[in-house]
């Protein structure tokens, strides 16, 4: 990715959460749900609840509340567990999808079952949350660049530009390389270029 790439995370027409200055940046990446013809099991529907409880565990440790904004890429599985479980405990929630909703909700989210098109709208549609659509946010997609590592990015700068100092990272990974660009790992290795704490759920042992 060029430099010229990279400066439209920083520079977006992002709009303003109405939570000004949160005092915390929860931050999360993590796997989808397992499709239905998935060979080899990562994040199976059969361990959803327990992936629920470790996510709602990590931020009672942080006491989230009201006055902290979670940010997340509203796919199903981790990133709804995670908007869900923020959203319960009074957090503002900006979510990030990297194509127009239509085209995110058929690549991420309904190819897990039509319950999770419910849970999206469920989390969009709560008066807490923002949803930001990057094309629209930040243009076209350049060409060479990954969408999901670019949406991935956009995230992790939204985060360090409310405040470095105050963004904790959760995720839920197997500690393995995704399926392609612009998974956990991805982000993972992003976050530890910058300051912030870190939150590992291995996925494999819950």
């Amino acid at each position: 990715m060029t430099e010229t790439d990279k400066n439209d995370f920083f520079f977006s027409s992002r709009r303003h959460n109405p939570l000004i200055a949160p005092r915390r940046v929860l931050l999360f990446s993590g796997h989808m749900i397992d499709a239905p013809e998935r060979k080899t099991p990562r994040f199976p529907a059969s361990k959803e609840g327990a992936a629920a409880a470790a996510i709602g565990g990590i931020l009672d440790k942080l006491e989230a509340g009201s006055a902290d904004i979670g940010l997340c890429g509203g796919a199903c599985g981790g990133d709804l567990l995670f908007a869900e479980a923020c959203l319960a405990r009074g957090a503002h929630m900006e979510i990030h999808i990297p194509f127009a909703e239509p085209v995110f909700l058929k690549k991420s989210v309904t190819f897990a079952g039509e319950s999770w098109r419910e849970r999206f709208a469920a989390v969009k549609n709560n008066p807490r949350t923002t949803l930001l659509v990057m094309p629209q946010e930040l243009g076209p997609t350049p060409e060479k660049t990954d969408p999901y590592e670019r949406n991935n990015l956009w995230l992790l700068h939204t985060a360090l530009s409310i405040g470095q100092d105050k963004v904790r990272f959760i995720c839920l990974w197997d500690g393995e390389s995704g399926d392609g660009p612009g998974g956990t790992k991805h982000m993972y290795d992003e976050v530890l270029k910058h300051s912030g704490k870190v939150f590992v759920i291995d996925v494999k042992t819950l």
